[in-house]
């Protein structure tokens, strides 16, 4: 359990990004309090976890109605997560993981950005939706396997909002140049897994069984 929990804890830091997302957080929000901005650090983290919660109960419900089978969903879900891998070790934004441009410069134009684009897409982004099902799907009705990616979930979410709460004093410290590293190094993981993914949807698949 504790493999399946290290690299539920690895996937779900790398598609949400806390360091980035706080980085941004302060970028959109220079003129507010800092009351507001806890206010909003809190209602974002809060209704980012009910989505990603609900995609983790009926994840794999969707997908028996779907008839979608899990090494499908590993091979999807392989590829979406290589896309959001490669955005991250070139630093560039694709909305995968993060706002699009127009979306940033619409949220400039918001008073109260903790819903759109703090909750989603920048929180619960289509990256983490897709991991959660993969991972959660992948237990198998083992409550828990599916309890320590819950929890995984949970912890990543947790130390989100702790960044939020200091992001200003996070961007001052680590500056561009350390962010952009700590995004690098975490994409070159998620490349790794994956990869590691895609290739266990393919063995699960048994396309290529010689008759």
């Amino acid at each position: 359990m504790q493999e399946t929990a290290l690299i539920a804890f690895t996937t779900f830091f790398a598609t949400i990004g806390p360091v980035d997302v706080a980085a941004l957080f302060a970028a959109l929000t220079p003129r507010i309090t800092p009351a507001q901005r806890r206010a909003m650090a809190l209602k974002g983290v809060a209704v980012a976890s009910t989505i990603l919660l609900l995609f983790a109960i009926f994840g794999e419900i969707v997908l028996t109605r779907l008839g979608i089978s899990l090494p499908a969903m590993r091979m999807a879900g392989g590829i979406l997560l290589l896309l959001i891998a490669i955005d991250m070790v070139f630093a560039r934004h694709s909305g995968g993981s993060s706002a699009t441009e127009d979306e940033t410069d619409e949220a400039l134009k918001k008073q109260d950005i903790s819903v759109f684009p703090l909750a989603t897409p920048l929180i619960a982004g289509p990256g983490t939706m897709g991991a959660v099902v993969l991972l959660t799907a992948d237990a198998k009705g083992d409550l828990t396997h599916w309890g320590v990616v819950v929890g995984a979930l949970l912890a990543v979410l947790t130390v989100t909002l702790l960044l939020l709460l200091v992001a200003g004093k996070m961007q001052k410290l680590l500056g561009v140049t350390g962010l952009n590293v700590i995004t690098r190094v975490v994409g070159v993981l998620l490349a790794a897994l994956a990869v590691q993914f895609m290739f266990e949807g393919l063995a699960a698949s048994h396309l290529f069984l010689t008759p």
